[in-house]
């Protein structure tokens, strides 16, 4: 127990940091008169405070380089039946030393159309050395990196990975900075607290496909290991990324909302 007890308060620690990190950007007010997200929609912090938070598409460091529509705080929103299944991951992950970090949870549909806005204006390329250095960007599309729908947004999907514990916060990202190809190796890429995966989040290469076979050795079973524990509990990996898992079954299989993610939206619930 007093393992367990040092691992919280480290992630307490870790929480507040990031939390001040995010608190540079500016948080959006959400209107009254903005839908708010059915019953069955949960802040994750409100069923699980331990697991990290770095809610990348509130800030600049996001392959578009500026923060998404729709996002106005920096707040984890997913089905409830998603919510507790990461806190049972969670659970697991912590008695082996572990923290999950959430990078992503519902999308509203008003983001994934400023993704493919962006997408379609050609000469918007300012984060590519890091997010897609290697794809050629009028082949977003048909290499399906992005789509006009996204499973995020109907709710029970999330993007991932692993910290070591005890968990140092993630450097800000500082606008403008010089940019590494997010397939570089650890000490050369955006320095991220998390485990070595092989590529960082949201890199739009074949490397970040979770059985590549040229991610091998540390990363190939840090990858494996995050697979298998969310598989334990309910969620299935899209292979062609490693830190992308749907929790089956979907509460809502065939319905995209577009809610704002902001603790209002959730209030209450």
């Amino acid at each position: 127990m007093t393992g367990m007890r040092t691992a919280l308060r480290a992630l307490a620690a870790t929480a507040a940091a990031l939390l001040a990190v995010t608190a540079l950007s500016p948080t959006a007010l959400a209107h009254p008169s903005e839908p708010r997200a059915p019953e069955e929609f949960v802040s994750l912090r409100s069923v699980d405070p331990t697991i990290v938070q770095e809610m990348r598409y509130t800030t600049a460091h996001t392959f578009m380089g500026e923060r998404v529509d729709g996002y106005l705080q920096p707040v984890c929103v997913l089905t409830r039946p998603a919510a507790r299944a990461l806190h049972l991951a969670q659970r697991t992950l912590l008695r082996q030393g572990y923290t999950l970090k959430v990078y992503d949870c519902y999308r509203p549909q008003r983001a994934v159309d400023h993704f493919v806005r962006w997408a379609k204006d050609l000469d918007d390329q300012s984060m590519k050395d890091e997010f897609y250095p290697r794809v050629d960007k009028s082949r977003l599309f048909e290499d399906g990196y992005i789509a006009e729908k996204s499973g995020h947004s109907r709710g029970s999907t999330v993007d991932l990975t692993l910290v070591r514990l005890p968990a140092l916060p993630t450097r800000p990202y500082r606008p403008g900075e010089r940019l590494t190809p997010c397939f570089a190796p650890r000490g050369e890429r955006f320095r991220d607290n998390s485990v070595d995966m092989g590529t960082g989040y949201d890199c739009f290469d074949t490397l970040s496909h979770t059985d590549d076979p040229r991610i091998a050795g540390a990363q190939r079973a840090n990858r494996q290991f995050l697979k298998r524990t969310l598989a334990e509990v309910g969620f299935v990996n899209l292979p062609e990324e490693w830190w992308h898992f749907t929790y089956r079954p979907e509460p809502f299989p065939d319905t995209y909302f577009d809610f704002p993610v902001h603790r209002r939206s959730v209030a209450g619930h």
